[in-house]
């Protein structure tokens, strides 16, 4: 019998998938568009958070900030040319912050609080989900004439499948076999059987997106480099499924949101993301150059 939770969770990604998919495959503004818009929605679930927590940061300035970090990856996918222009945002946004705070709070109203949570959030979404843009645009960047758009709908498919794959296993197993708490004082459900199932399932799916990357004519990715890969982001996707936790266990929420059912928030659902999409990046550039 499937419980309502699990089937939730199906309807879900049976939309959700096949959006990502094309969106994937399109790049560019396509992919950007979606990103800025998830980031967006997760830096409101981040501020809601902290406003629980006792902060209050501002909303009307960090969310845009979360949406322009994605569009500006989506403008121009280098990462020498993105990362400048980043760092500039978030500077800005933090002397602005900073700005308001000085003149409009209270001492009582936790202002330093309210400036780090508002730089924060966007650098925690939309910093990180700007690398799934140049990911899918770096055998462009990378020198290769023309290359068929496949190859960089793959690189960014191997961190979404590794970690799919890793927190699946840990969810199914967890459920049916876990037994030893991994984290009881941050996410009393998850389990050390979930965590080590999550591992072995992520460096498995590593290993077979090793197998379809080989031949890739830019950036070639090996069955043993891509089952070192896939282990390096199953332990990331868990730091940033317990990071999420944390956060919303010192504030006293379940849930960052209601949009997905089933999943919570964005921020629930994009978590590990966040974390596992630029250390993939990082990876299979190092992978490539060594």
């Amino acid at each position: 019998m499937i419980s309502a939770e699990l089937r939730a969770r199906l309807l879900v990604a049976a939309v959700g998938i096949p959006v990502a998919l094309l969106a994937v495959y399109q790049g560019g503004w396509f992919l950007g568009g979606l990103l800025a818009l998830v980031a967006a929605i997760s830096t409101r679930e981040f501020y809601l958070i902290t406003s629980a927590g006792g902060g209050l940061p501002l909303g009307w300035l960090g969310v845009p900030a979360a949406a322009l970090l994605v569009l500006l990856a989506a403008h121009e996918p280098i990462f020498e040319v993105w990362g400048d222009r980043a760092l500039a945002i978030l500077l800005i946004l933090g002397l602005l912050a900073s700005l308001v705070v000085i003149f409009y709070r209270r001492i009582e109203e936790s202002p330093l609080l309210s400036v780090v949570a508002t730089v924060f959030g966007p650098l925690y979404t939309g910093g990180t989900l700007s690398f799934a843009v140049l990911l899918r645009h770096l055998p462009e960047t990378q020198g290769t004439p023309s290359p068929p758009a496949l190859e960089g709908t793959l690189l960014v498919l191997l961190p979404l499948l590794v970690t799919w794959a890793g927190d699946s296993a840990a969810y199914f197993i967890g459920r049916k076999l876990g037994r030893t708490r991994l984290a009881p004082r941050v996410s009393p459900g998850k389990t050390v059987e979930g965590g080590v199932a999550g591992l072995v399932a992520a460096t498995a799916m590593g290993i077979l997106a090793g197998l379809v990357l080989e031949d890739s004519a830019t950036l070639p990715v090996s069955p043993v480099a891509g089952g070192v890969i896939g282990l390096i982001l199953g332990v990331a996707g868990q730091l940033g499924d317990l990071t999420e936790s944390l956060f919303k266990r010192e504030a006293g929420v379940k849930d960052s949101g209601t949009l997905l059912p089933g999943h919570g928030g964005a921020l629930d659902r994009f978590d590990a993301l966040f974390f596992t999409i630029p250390l993939a990046y990082v990876l299979i550039l190092l992978t490539g150059r060594l």
